[in-house]
């Protein structure tokens, strides 16, 4: 559901799924790549939040953006994570990372240092402006613990052509509405919260990169689509039958609630790397039967 040149509707969060003894299962990756595409999505992310980025190595990054290009096969635009707390060391991999079958680069906000909002402009300039790929930036202030301001957003799109959209994962659906009122015209903004994705497309906003599409990527779908066509009737109807789900992905923090959900269906094996811990017993009971009802309701 690509818009002119905007980046729109469904992107999947990719998980990064681990063997037993904690590797990289690429066989298991294609597989959720395979379905993502096949079900519609219109956009893959590899080295996001939900695929465990903090915990891999450099070597191991490099090589799941290679699997997940050779995998999608030009089919749909990939987007590569790419960002840290350190702004010249962000700049130092841009020079050599390879970017080859990737269209954007999504970089999260500065963590721990907790920068000011002219620190958070003068980092996201920078990186664009060493960029070979255009920027998505990445606001999820309960990770990163400080929020970008909508008026920085909206000057970082309008002052950087090469800054081409926002992920926003802040919840706060006021300071959403200012980015999407003032942005420029040409500026993606997409939910990064699976469950705001209705509200946020009634107020105007372009997709979502989904956590939730490595599992159910059909509904995801139908839920961006039926909002961007204004079937509102219709995406509610899909909000609502997803909505328990999407709720137990994140009960005990993302990725042990996906990876248990794609566990439970055959992707892959219900393993994370520390400090992350496979869900309870009792989450992957309820996800079982979440997943079942749904399944009983196609």
């Amino acid at each position: 559901m690509l818009v002119g040149n905007k980046l729109s509707g469904v992107g999947t969060a990719l998980a990064t799924p681990f063997t037993e003894k904690g590797e990289v299962d690429y066989p298991a990756l294609g597989r959720i790549v395979e379905y993502s595409i096949a079900s519609g999505v219109d956009f893959l992310v590899a080295l996001g939040t939900t695929g465990e980025s903090p915990t891999l190595r450099k070597e191991e990054k490099a090589e799941v953006c290679r699997a997940v290009a050779r995998f999608a096969a030009g089919r749909v635009p990939l987007v590569m994570g790419l960002g840290g707390n350190d702004t010249l060391a962000v700049v130092e991999q841009l020079k050599s990372v390879d970017t080859e079958g990737y269209s954007y680069l999504l970089s999260v906000a500065p963590y721990y240092n907790k920068p000011g909002q002219r620190g958070f402009y003068a980092h996201y300039r920078m990186i664009a402006e060493n960029a070979s790929l255009p920027v998505i930036i990445y606001n999820i202030p309960s990770r990163c613990g400080a929020n970008i301001e909508p008026e920085v957003i909206v000057r970082l799109a309008r002052e950087i052509p090469n800054i081409a959209a926002v992920k926003e994962a802040s919840g706060n659906l006021g300071k959403i509405g200012q980015i999407l009122r003032d942005r420029p015209e040409g500026f993606s903004v997409l939910s990064g919260d699976d469950s705001l994705t209705l509200p946020l497309m009634a107020m105007g906003a372009d997709g979502v990169i989904s956590t939730g599409a490595n599992l159910i990527p059909k509904e995801m779908c139908q839920l961006v689509r039926f909002a961007y066509e204004g079937k509102m009737p219709q995406a509610r109807k899909v909000h609502y039958r997803i909505m328990e789900l999407l709720k137990l992905f994140f009960e005990q923090g993302n990725p042990s609630g996906i990876k248990a959900g794609l566990a439970i269906r055959g992707f892959c094996e219900n393993t994370l790397r520390l400090p992350l811990v496979p869900a309870t017993d009792n989450l992957y009971q309820r996800m079982e039967e979440a997943l079942d009802r749904l399944a009983s309701e196609e």
